[in-house]
């Protein structure tokens, strides 16, 4: 059976193979994720079409190819047979002889020692005519590594003339680039280029919504199957805000401010360190705090297993980027364009706060407070506007009465 890129998403035309998780002659099941695929939108991984063994690759990794491409074969296996019987027939991609030779070889006559374990590393050392044992290996129990064949080609072709181990200094660590974090970078560069970024920051105190998930979470947890957090109150205190202060929910085009009728929120969400994906909820203005949890964990547990789909990161609004759990004070997020604003929400601890008592006199108390920031383009409205709009995301979450809808 062939494998087709298939269309990944309404405005997706092309993509990139980024990794096959399947090897020439290995068994797939079907549904079982069988390669990597970034577009300029999102990186995901792309279930098996059948169940079999793959035969053959047509698209290496790092290829960019159109919707539609014939990218490898599935042979379904023999009636009766073996996966074993069925990968004797497959053929073999590349000239790798040399190095299949070598490793098949009796240890014996081999021409490599001990020290050299990887195919890799062989197939180096054949590329490059050298002699095994004039190599002098740094890795565990003196292994010959890639770098060390590569400095032995590059210097003087046997390696005997290298420095001492000891006193060579390490080599700095060049990581190039992946496709997601290419993107973010240009993403991020053109942003600071584009908006004209301003920082607003206030103090949230959550001491009501924290006695609440208190006394709701065990119930929450048991009906839903996860934590109720702080991210839902969130997104319901922004979207009733906006409401009141629209500017913020637009994007520019142009000369032109185009404040948006639905509130599509993306929720940056962290791919193990790895890069970043906005998901986005959509029409975020018309769901109880219930179902908004529901779809934001959805949401973030699909992005960080490469299962969203293209289109499920487009037509945001609004971002909020959630660095609360990962303890910081306060964030200063980059705006995601188009977007003219975008909140980030910090680390909610125990602090002490100065409260006014019922005769009117001072009392300390500990509550749990965490900032709110806002970075927002001046182009698009003023301070007042973006102070007042805060403030009122913070009465709402302080005075709303959100027990209703926890029941």
């Amino acid at each position: 059976m062939d494998v087709i890129l298939p269309q990944l998403g309404e405005t997706v035309t092309e993509a990139t193979i980024t990794s096959w998780l399947v090897p020439v002659g290995g068994s797939v099941a079907l549904d079982e994720p069988l390669y990597e695929v970034s577009t300029d939108k999102v990186d995901s991984e792309v279930p098996s079409p059948a169940a079999g063994i793959l035969v053959e690759i047509f698209v290496e990794e790092g290829e960019t190819i159109g919707v539609g491409t014939r990218l490898a074969v599935i042979q379904d296996s023999a009636p009766g047979g073996s996966i074993d019987e069925t990968i004797d027939t497959v053929p073999l991609q590349g000239d790798i002889s040399n190095v299949q030779a070598d490793e098949q070889a009796d240890p014996s006559t081999s021409p490599y020692d001990d020290r050299v374990t990887s195919p890799v590393v062989r197939r180096l050392i054949v590329e490059h005519g050298l002699d095994v044992t004039t190599i002098i290996g740094t890795g565990e129990a003196g292994r010959i590594t890639r770098r060390d064949v590569l400095d032995a080609a590059g210097g003087t072709g046997e390696g005997v003339d290298e420095p001492d181990v000891a006193t060579r200094p390490p080599d700095d660590d060049h990581i190039p680039f992946d496709n997601i974090r290419r993107r973010t970078a240009d993403h991020m560069v053109r942003s600071k280029a584009t908006s004209a970024h301003v920082y607003t920051s206030i103090e949230v105190d959550y001491e009501r919504i924290e006695h609440l998930r208190s006394a709701y979470q065990d119930a929450w947890k048991t009906a839903e199957g996860f934590s109720l957090t702080y991210l839902p109150f969130i997104v319901r205190a922004f979207c009733e805000a906006a409401r009141e202060f629209p500017r913020v929910n637009a994007s520019i085009e142009g000369e032109s401010l185009v404040v948006h009728a639905e509130f599509n929120v993306g929720l940056a969400v962290d791919l193990d360190f790895k890069g970043l994906v906005a998901p986005i909820v959509r029409n975020a203005s018309g769901r109880g705090l219930r179902p908004l949890a529901r779809e934001i964990r959805d949401l973030a547990t699909r992005a960080r297993s490469k299962r969203l789909e293209p289109d499920e990161i487009l037509g945001g609004t609004f971002t909020i980027t959630n660095m609360g759990p990962f303890g910081t004070f306060m964030t200063l997020p980059i705006i995601n364009q188009p977007q003219v604003a975008i909140l980030a929400t910090d680390s909610i601890r125990k602090k002490p706060v100065a409260l006014e008592g019922p005769d009117g006199d001072d009392l300390i108390a500990v509550h749990p407070i965490g900032v709110l920031a806002l970075t927002w383009d001046h182009r698009a409205f003023d301070g007042a506007y973006a102070a007042t709009f805060l403030r009122t995301i913070r009465d709402i979450l302080e005075t709303r009465d959100w027990e209703s809808e926890l029941r």
